[in-house]
């Protein structure tokens, strides 16, 4: 068994405050895996090579889990829009389907700090970073 690169990082996501959700969420969020550099920021290059290990989970309370990965597609302001695909055998990989997160290339994966994701509705949600963890 190959051992995972120390670099590969396990981050969980609960939703943060909202209108319906005054405290916060820990039944609502992602947990996935993604290469962190020292500051917390993803790192594109080792995403590219250890990118089958870079999967997600979404959590929400009512609905069943959602398996699938982390993606980076092209384009965008920072180069390029990191997002969750669950529709692995999708034929035509469809990009609607996707969550994408906002700017979260710009953003440093540390307990503490918020992140946004588009869902697949187009609603924006806010998370907030409760663990960053090495995978094991």
């Amino acid at each position: 068994m190959t051992k995972p690169p120390q670099d590969l990082k396990r981050i969980r996501l609960n939703l943060a405050r909202s209108k319906d959700f005054p405290e916060g969420s820990a039944r609502h969020g992602y947990e996935f895996v993604a290469p962190l550099d020292e500051r917390g920021f993803i790192d594109a290059a080792l995403w590219k090579k250890n990118r089958e290990q870079c999967r997600v989970r979404r959590f929400w309370a009512g609905d069943p889990d959602e398996i699938g990965h982390v993606i980076h597609r092209p384009g965008g302001k920072a180069g390029g829009v990191w997002a969750f695909h669950y529709d692995i055998r999708d034929a035509d990989n469809d990009p609607d389907d996707d969550e994408a997160g906002y700017r979260l290339g710009a953003h440093a994966f540390v307990p503490g700090e918020y992140v946004s994701i588009r869902d697949e509705d187009g609603d924006l949600h806010t998370f907030i970073v409760v663990s960053v963890e090495a995978v094991v």
